[in-house]
């Protein structure tokens, strides 16, 4: 993501393992890491509708190291079989989504309402991650991360929650519907203004908070938080039989690629890692100079 123009290139901090060691330990969702144009895929064993996955991500042009990170993983919890998928796309580094790529699905899960209240435990855990994402900025650095995750509960209800332009499309009944939200500055130009920051909109470059960031919402970036939200838009999609797969993809993808085309490009395609790398590549011919990561969830 080049989500910063003319700049250089909840945790529970009392319980379990110290910052230091989360920062540095590898985890089984870091395992499912996966950079410089390569993919993998997994399907869930044992829910009683079928979920299967794939994914690609590729490094973009725009001279830094690769700031996407992504999560695509199956957990069994309380008998109920979790798909977890997210993409992260950072800017003005890669530790924030690293962090997130690590932590925020375990944070959402730890909420005691989870299984009751999954809307609150999720905007919940967006709160208090982007919380201590901020108290710890000297160890994470001054960037931060866009993010979209999806959770699915037994291959039946899915719960997407979005900040920044990470986007969640669904394909229901061969259309595509579009189930997160753009948090775009200009969109978001009068809470940003009352709350003491404004949008630029110069002439050849998209509208940024404080002339900087192109999204209105984010995890981290402490110098320009005060301007920022850290509050998830979060949608709930009972999955039936008209709901045939979900793309989930990085600003990479959706700034050369309408939610239309990129289903009709993954409708054929029944292996979703194949899928996710026909996106990829396709945002690529056409030119994405951004890092590019796409998720393809397929049901039944």
């Amino acid at each position: 993501m080049n989500k910063h123009s003319s700049l250089p290139s909840s945790s529970r901090p009392a319980k379990g393992p110290s910052f230091l060691t989360k920062i540095k330990n590898v985890t089984c969702l870091k395992s499912s890491s996966s950079r410089n144009g390569k993919g993998g895929k997994g399907r869930s064993k044992s829910s009683s509708n079928k979920v299967s996955h794939g994914f690609h991500l590729v490094e973009g042009q725009s001279g830094h190291d690769m700031e996407d990170y992504h999560v695509a993983e199956y957990r069994k919890r309380r008998n109920n079989v979790l798909g977890l998928f997210a993409i992260f796309d950072g800017h003005l580094g890669d530790r924030v989504p690293s962090y997130l790529q690590d932590n925020l699905f375990n944070n959402i899960l730890e909420e005691p309402n989870f299984w009751k209240e999954p809307e609150i435990a999720i905007r919940n855990a967006y709160r208090s991650t982007d919380k201590f994402i901020l108290e710890n900025a000297m160890q994470l650095g001054p960037g931060g991360s866009t993010a979209v995750t999806a959770i699915v509960i037994d291959g039946k209800d899915l719960w997407v929650a979005n900040l920044g332009d990470s986007r969640a499309v669904v394909c229901e009944r061969g259309s595509a519907n579009q189930i997160t939200v753009d948090h775009e500055p200009h969109t978001e130009r009068r809470r940003i203004e009352k709350q003491g920051g404004f949008v630029t909109n110069l002439p050849g470059d998209v509208p940024r908070v404080n002339g900087q960031l192109a999204v209105a919402r984010a995890f981290g970036d402490q110098n320009l938080k005060a301007h920022l939200s850290s509050e998830p838009d979060v949608r709930y999609v009972p999955i039936d039989s008209t709901i045939e797969f979900v793309i989930l993809a990085s600003d990479g993808l959706w700034k050369v690629m309408q939610n239309q085309e990129a289903v009709n490009l993954v409708k054929p395609i029944k292996d979703p890692q194949a899928a996710a790398k026909r996106l990829t590549m396709e945002a690529l011919a056409r030119k994405s100079k951004d890092d590019i990561s796409c998720i393809v969830i397929r049901f039944g």
